[in-house]
């Protein structure tokens, strides 16, 4: 599983705007001007999402 960090404010908004209910549960990888690339903590899956 790749290794994240916690999600700041304004990327938990972008999450719960994208339809993300629980932005404890995921950490980003990766965090561009108009993209979040977000993991799972359990499962690992991983997402895009939009900002």
């Amino acid at each position: 599983m790749k290794s994240g960090r916690r999600p700041t404010n304004r990327q938990r908004k972008a999450m719960e705007w994208a339809g993300i209910r629980d932005s404890k549960e995921w950490l980003v990888i990766k965090s561009f001007p108009y993209e979040l690339h977000i993991v799972h903590r359990i499962t690992g899956r991983i997402k895009e999402v939009p900002i």
